[in-house]
């Protein structure tokens, strides 16, 4: 009998690249990969790479756990995922993490920008508008657990602190600023009123590669002095950041390794988020085939580059398996423990027991007493050390502070190649768009940009 090259393994609904159209789509492993093949009757067949580890692609089934929906949802469900987000009814995961859009406007255009910021593009939202949008997220969540002030870049916003003000009178449960850092390196003065947010305050700062032609390439300017000086300031202020690198393949994916090993030698920095590109906003020739780099890989990379972590150290997260993986660390006395290894899977499922318990390491049991019983200096928190996103676990170490803490975190967001309706529909990482529709990060990209909205309406209709 004839036999295919590849091993079916599952089937889901995509999107044709050119049209986005949804079209059915097989799952396949062919020579150790995983593929995804689909045709669309007016452009025909495509088959995109979406993971080179096929044991790890299917655990994550392993990690899936019940759905936590918002309080509220925005809009109703009518022509189904992904032409109806707002939150629609049909959608799975709540906001864990809410990005609010303060500005269209930016003092770069980069390359790499999904936006297409740029200094002269769209305007400031005004105070009122970003206030609705606030609202907005508090009315769906009652308790949002993060919210990402973006833009743009926010800090040039003209209204900024009046902006974080605001943020900071609602219980929101932490607050991230996402900036490329230019203001805060240029203004120590700036800097300190940053810090001022304290606590439940984090900078989630640009830092994607030590290398001037990358830089250059994926930001239009070698930013590295612009980094290490934002660094300074946010080491002297003790202000907690995390890294956020944008991966492309063949550019950065080979310092991913150097920049872990860096961040944990910065007394600020409390975790790395890798981030593969997405090709949307002015990435969108972006060569699908030969420049993409996929969860997995991006995963491997870390392994091989590093010593920290281990294979059981980088996990799927469970609200949103296919697009997020945690590793979490510990920062001791100068050393570094990894911790995820000690989750107990059942429990990591169950919401009321998301408690990594690490008491087994005998060596790390024995620096936790060593460490207190000789006085070793730790800034110690009020309550228990948690993570900031109800989806990561927390950690069964009241001695600690958030300080001590130390996030690996990969944040793959679909595009209309590898789109997979199963990973939209568990998409915890959403925006707020002008119409105060709160919008999984993926699809507004696709979809819901001033630019797309005609096309959108296009789709719709053919539905009809």
């Amino acid at each position: 009998m004839p036999t295919r090259k590849y091993t079916y393994y599952d089937f889901t609904l995509s999107l044709c690249p050119e049209c986005l159209k949804r079209i059915d789509a097989k799952i396949v492993f062919e020579e150790d990969k995983v593929y995804m093949l689909k045709r669309c009757p007016e452009h025909g067949n495509s088959k995109v790479l979406i993971a080179d580890d096929v044991e790890y692609y299917k655990n994550i089934r392993n990690y899936n756990k019940p759905s936590e929906t918002p309080y509220k949802f925005n809009t109703k469900t009518h022509y189904g995922c992904p032409y109806d987000c707002g939150l629609c009814p049909d959608h799975e995961q709540h906001s864990c993490l809410t990005v609010i859009e303060v500005t269209d406007r930016c003092n770069l255009s980069c390359p790499t920008c999904y936006a297409c910021s740029s200094p002269s593009y769209g305007r400031h939202r005004t105070l009122e508008e970003i206030k609705t949008m606030l609202d907005t997220i508090v009315a769906n969540e009652k308790e949002p657990d993060v919210v990402q002030i973006s833009g743009g870049e926010p800090t040039i916003h003209p209204q900024f602190f009046e902006i974080l003000d605001y943020a900071k009178s609602l219980p929101i449960k932490h607050l991230m600023l996402n900036t490329n850092g230019i203001k805060i390196a240029k203004d120590f003065e700036f800097a300190k009123r940053l810090a001022s947010y304290t606590p439940d305050f984090e900078i989630y700062l640009q830092f994607d590669s030590f290398k001037k032609e990358v830089l250059e390439n994926m930001r239009g300017a070698n930013l590295l002095k612009i980094r290490e000086q934002a660094l300074e300031h946010l080491n002297a202020l003790n202000l907690s950041t995390t890294l956020v690198v944008t991966l492309q393949k063949g550019s950065n994916d080979d310092e991913i390794g150097k920049i872990i090993d860096f961040a944990l030698q910065q007394k600020c920095v409390r975790g790395v988020t890798l981030q593969p590109t997405q090709i949307a906003g002015r990435l969108e020739n972006f060569n699908h085939q030969t420049d993409r780099i996929t969860l997995t890989e991006v995963r491997r990379k870390i392994l091989e580059q590093t010593t920290v972590f281990e294979e059981d150290d980088l996990i799927p997260v469970p609200c949103n398996p296919d697009a997020l993986v945690m590793g979490y660390a510990l920062k001791l006395d100068g050393e570094v423990f990894p911790l995820t290894r000690y989750i107990n899977p059942t429990d990591l499922l169950d919401n009321s027991k998301n408690t990594i318990v690490y008491e087994q390491d005998e060596h790390l049991h024995g620096k936790m007493i060593e460490l207190f019983s000789t006085g070793n200096s730790v800034e110690v928190a009020n309550e228990n050390l948690k993570s900031i996103m109800c989806c990561l676990p927390q950690i069964d170490a009241p001695e600690l502070g958030y300080d001590n803490l130390f996030r690996m975190i990969i944040m793959q967001f679909i595009d209309a190649h590898n789109f997979d309706v199963r990973a939209i529909k568990k998409s915890c990482v959403h925006i707020v768009n002008k119409d105060n529709k709160i919008i999984p990060f993926e699809t507004m990209n696709l979809f819901y940009r001033d630019d797309k909205l005609a096309y959108l309406q296009q789709l719709k209709n053919t539905l009809l």
